[in-house]
């Protein structure tokens, strides 16, 4: 969709830039934390894939080899501090739109106050378990290198069997059944293209337009401060707006 931008494009446009400013290492560490405890203490990449696709990740954010393998170590049991675990939480931001946050916390107390205020403050309402989440659905998301010949890229990786292509400014955004991940990443790459992320995502079913410069900036900040809470790892929202309007409230 071409000249429009949903969080999940903006989002990952904010993460490139919050990188390069060092301010992603803390998630990136308590991601990999939560994959090897999630995984049931395994530290071999090999054998874990969420901890193989979290530093994966967090090498694309040239995250030091140093910190990877001291949060693995903490995830093992090995490292000290406190047990994290993940949460997830539900609500309704500015307009209406629907919100999941996926967190990791060692107090679920401080973390659930911390999204309270936010979600209060910005004119939002959290809600209960699954009051939310059933608008979404589990994917794989690949990132893929922006190619020449846009039309002619898309035919092509359609053609490999994945779900869904759309044209983002800086790349094209491949969506595909979360259990085909993997195997749709080494597809890609034989089909000769450069796959430069890939993660789980929930993608929204149906989507909120937004076309006020108001409103769009209200629901930006509103996300945007949930993302800046240390214990938040992702954010997922269901709206979509004019991508020129997107890159003025993020630019």
């Amino acid at each position: 969709m071409s000249g429009h931008s949903k969080w999940s494009t903006i989002h990952r446009q904010k993460e490139v830039a919050d990188a390069k400013r060092g301010q992603v290492f803390t998630k990136l560490a308590k991601a990999i934390i939560v994959a090897v405890s999630a995984g049931g203490g395994v530290t071999d990449p090999e054998q874990n894939f969420r901890l193989r696709l979290a530093i994966e990740k967090a090498k694309g954010f040239n995250m030091p080899k140093d910190n990877i393998e001291r949060a693995i170590a903490r995830g093992a049991g090995r490292g000290g501090g406190e047990a994290i675990e993940e949460v997830v939480y539900e609500g309704y931001g500015p307009g209406g739109v629907a919100v999941v946050i996926e967190a990791v916390t060692d107090n679920r107390q401080r973390t659930g106050q911390m999204i309270k205020n936010v979600f209060d403050r910005g004119g939002g309402s959290l809600a209960g378990p699954g009051a939310v989440s059933f608008q979404f659905e589990k994917n794989g998301l690949l990132i893929l290198s922006k190619p020449q010949n846009i039309e002619e890229a898309i035919l092509k990786i359609i053609d490999l069997g994945v779900d869904d292509v759309q044209e983002a400014d800086d790349a094209l955004e491949v969506y595909t059944k979360l259990e085909n991940l993997e195997e749709m990443r080494k597809k890609i790459e034989s089909a000769g293209f450069r796959v430069s992320s890939f993660e789980p995502v929930l993608r929204p079913k149906t989507v909120v337009p937004i076309a006020n410069r108001e409103q769009a900036q209200k629901i930006l900040s509103f996300l945007e401060k949930l993302e800046e809470q240390d214990d938040v790892q992702k954010v997922y929202a269901n709206f979509d707006i004019p991508a020129d309007l997107a890159n003025q409230m993020v630019g």
